[in-house]
């Protein structure tokens, strides 16, 4: 029991716990993450076109990821409630498939990391959600944090900030990452 009393999310029984953060100093922190969904092209040709029978899965997407980065905490369990300042939640619709990045900050004593990683999470879920009658064969891929500031543990950017397999180029929609 004596190396669970230096695990953080952990008693001296070796019962897990929420770390106590009273102590810690309210200071500004980010995170971004990324998560793709690979679709095959004709799930991603009608998206393009706006011909899904659901209706836009990017747009509601970008609402489900805020919506779900606000509520983190209930969905992690051992994630403290914050009291975000900023959610950004962009999807990108590439050659096969969409990219979405989440832009999460706050004034608080611990890190948003997890809000990040829940807003891209649940944007990919209702991604997959709203294309599913087109393609019960869509996968979710590549959920990661690209970068966190701010906090003790200090600064973290992934060293490949690119996404996994893509470039940029234009499309009727704007600029969009497209995957090869």
């Amino acid at each position: 029991m004596a190396n669970m009393a230096r695990l953080s999310h952990y008693d001296g029984r070796g019962k897990a716990r929420m770390v106590d953060v009273s102590a810690k100093a309210v200071t500004t922190r980010s995170a971004i993450a990324q998560a793709f969904v690979k679709m095959a092209p004709k799930v991603v040709r009608a998206v393009r076109r706006l011909k899904n029978p659901k209706g836009d899965p990017l747009e509601v997407a970008r609402f489900a990821g805020i919506a779900a980065a606000k509520r983190t905490a209930e969905w992690i369990p051992l994630c403290h409630p914050l009291p975000l300042t900023h959610i950004d939640v962009t999807p990108r619709l590439c050659q096969n498939g969409v990219e979405i990045r989440s832009h999460v900050s706050a004034a608080a004593q611990t890190g948003v990391e997890m809000e990040a990683l829940v807003a891209v999470s649940a944007a990919a879920l209702t991604v997959y959600d709203m294309c599913k009658a087109l393609d019960k064969g869509i996968e979710i891929q590549d959920v990661f944090l690209v970068e966190k500031t701010g906090g003790k543990s200090g600064d973290f950017h992934r060293l490949n900030r690119q996404p996994v397999k893509g470039k940029l180029r234009a499309s009727r929609k704007g600029i969009r990452s497209k995957r090869s």
